[in-house]
């Protein structure tokens, strides 16, 4: 029997449902997306607000899709509130229908679903999202980080700079867009060892725009930077590390000029460089359901005493039993 997971994603902006099988077919895939009125940031009550009216709806759809055999939810790291939503429905669907639970690290079933959907199998993966940016590998059965933010993410980032710009919210693609008609602008290039930062990187962006600077150029400029630090660091992982294969994964991947840039490094070394499809690169709910019915099947359950939210839970936190 193929056994199918229920994956519910809710750290932050996206609450996501998804059914995955262990053959890797999806089944189902839905959310809803919290958008934040123009010039607004997430205020995490309005967030929780949104993913308790859309919830119950997208769990009913899933549950007529198929039948189910585990359930498995996004325990950290994220807004409290939203996680606290996810995993009370989790345990709510776990005593009502006997089914076993598995609380899952967000980061990592965003490597996860990525090796899935590419094909990588022991990459120096590109972890850069809204909630967090880091340089990761599988070492010693731990996702290992190599490099991280030390302030911001670079996600967060954009989103930052087009609030101040005057875009509307997802940010990264309006920056994405506009970058096309820029040019160069010289801004502060932010790598400390294998680690980076982007906060003061977006201040800069921010007076040059006061300044009467066009936002083009700020998007180009802005872009190439902060991505040359991002590339930078990761070719140094690769080196240290001797692997063949990267792998960029979170909602910046999908990010066109990224996976260009990684190309021409990967090339360069020769290594392999995949990226994960885009319709996975942002929060959904089978990456959630993949990575918890992986976990399942190398014998991870989470106890209804043990499944309280891990709001900074790391990835580097989390034995790695199913490699």
């Amino acid at each position: 029997m193929t056994r199918v997971c229920l994956g519910i994603e809710s750290t932050a902006h996206t609450f996501g449902v998804g059914l995955i099988d262990e053959k890797g077919n999806v089944l189902f895939d839905e959310k809803s997306f919290y958008q934040p009125p123009l010039g607004q940031g997430m205020l995490p009550r309005k967030v929780f607000e949104y993913h308790a009216e859309n919830a119950a709806s997208l769990i009913k759809k899933a549950f007529e899709t198929s039948k189910i055999d585990i359930i498995a939810f996004s325990q950290g790291p994220g807004l409290p509130n939203c996680l606290s939503l996810g995993a009370t429905i989790a345990r709510y669907l776990s005593l009502k229908h006997n089914l076993p639970l598995v609380g899952v690290n967000h980061p990592i079933a965003h490597i996860e679903i990525a090796k899935l959907m590419t094909g990588a199998k022991d990459p120096v993966i590109l972890y850069c999202s809204g909630g967090n940016t880091q340089i990761i590998a599988l070492t010693g059965n731990r996702y290992r980080i190599f490099g991280e933010t030390l302030d911001i993410p670079i996600g967060n980032a954009f989103d930052v700079l087009a609030r101040s710009l005057g875009l509307e919210m997802p940010g990264g693609p309006k920056i994405e867009k506009l970058a096309e008609n820029g040019n160069w602008i010289d801004l502060p290039y932010v790598v400390k060892g294998m680690d980076f930062s982007f906060s003061g990187i977006v201040t800069e962006c921010q007076k040059l725009y006061k300044k009467g600077f066009k936002k083009e150029d700020i998007a180009y400029s802005f872009q190439e930077t902060c991505f040359s630090m991002l590339i930078e660091a990761t070719e140094r992982a690769l080196a240290h590390t001797e692997k063949e294969e990267v792998l960029v994964t979170g909602g910046v991947a999908a990010n066109q000029r990224l996976k260009n840039m990684l190309e021409v490094m990967c090339k360069d070394r020769g290594a392999k460089v995949f990226s994960v499809p885009m319709k996975y690169a942002g929060d959904n709910g089978v990456m959630i359901g993949w990575t918890g019915l992986i976990m399942y099947k190398s014998g991870v359950r989470t106890k209804l005493e043990e499944s309280f939210i891990l709001k900074d839970w790391r990835v580097d936190e989390v034995d790695v039993k199913w490699t």
